[in-house]
């Protein structure tokens, strides 16, 4: 039996006689959040809009594509609440069903990062070494390219459609992720229960999965939170440029490009899906700060 004077126990004491410390329960937790109104009205925009991608049909009486070139141009009023484009197609319901295509693309290109990412940074932190060395330099270059660059090359290879940017965007943002995760993980492996679970015996990969895995992945699911806002508008800016969805399909980089030769005119045509787009970026940006604020308690 040995005895480290260097570092001298130190007893931990309760609070007070009798008490407990008390856990945050949900309910607590709901009550907190309700004390933030912006953060409550981004919940419900994020939840809106994921309504307007499983059931559109509930939310607009227009289809995507009916138009009417003798209603074209009209301006947001109380039939069409963002207006008509140049064939009197209704904005609104075509912001409305184009959320299906940008936020399926969104999700997916969030969930290539996360996965592949996760893993990337998970053995380049618990491996070491030179598997370490290899993996971050390579992290660095990705990181080194601006993603919408990255993100415009993949595609221009595989060639330009919905699914092709979502893979584009998801592999532009791995390096963010795999950057994250290592971070975490060196924090991890080091930590005084791990040193016990091999300890008493606990092999390699048992540490990994039951230890260093559930212990690591707070601030990359925060990262991925934050992501969906960062891919949103990456997916959008492909769909823009003329990488994404062809036409008539509703999405709403699209939307917002096809109402670029009218601003000067009729602003509504690129505006009304512009700030649509915008809303649900800072919405989900605000969700990403507060899941962060949670992580460092």
């Amino acid at each position: 039996m040995t005895i480290d004077v260097d570092t001298p126990a130190t007893p931990v004491l309760p609070a007070a006689a009798g008490q407990r410390p008390v856990a945050r329960s949900p309910l607590r937790r709901l009550g907190a959040a309700a004390r933030q109104p912006i953060l409550v009205l981004s919940w419900i925009i994020v939840l809106v809009v994921l309504g307007w991608a499983v059931a559109p049909q509930l939310f607009t009486a227009h289809g995507p594509y009916d138009g009417n070139t003798a209603a074209s141009f009209l301006p947001p009023g109380t039939e069409h609440w963002f207006g008509t484009d140049r064939l009197g197609r209704d904005l609104f319901a075509r912001s409305v069903y184009g959320a299906r295509t940008t936020l399926t693309a969104t999700l997916l290109a969030v969930l290539i990062a996360f996965g592949i990412g996760t893993v990337v940074g998970l053995v380049s932190g618990f491996v070491g070494g030179i598997v370490d060395t290899v993996i971050m330099r390579l992290v660095d270059v990705f990181l080194a390219i601006p993603s919408l660059l990255l993100a415009m090359v993949v595609v221009s290879v595989l060639g330009y459609s919905t699914n092709n940017i979502a893979l584009a965007v998801g592999i532009s943002a791995i390096a963010s992720f795999a950057r994250v995760m290592r971070a975490e993980v060196l924090v991890v492996v080091h930590q005084d229960y791990v040193r016990a679970a091999y300890g008493v015996g606990v092999r390699r990969l048992g540490v990994m999965l039951r230890h260093v895995v559930p212990n690591s992945l707070g601030s990359v699911v925060a990262l991925a939170a934050l992501e969906v806002g960062s891919a949103v508008l990456a997916v959008a800016a492909l769909g823009f440029l003329g990488y994404g969805a062809p036409p008539p399909q509703p999405e709403w980089g699209l939307l917002v490009a096809e109402g670029r030769d009218y601003v000067a005119v009729y602003p509504w045509a690129s505006i009304m899906p512009g700030a649509a787009l915008a809303i649900v970026v800072v919405a989900t940006h605000r969700i990403s700060t507060s899941l962060r604020k949670d992580r460092r308690r």
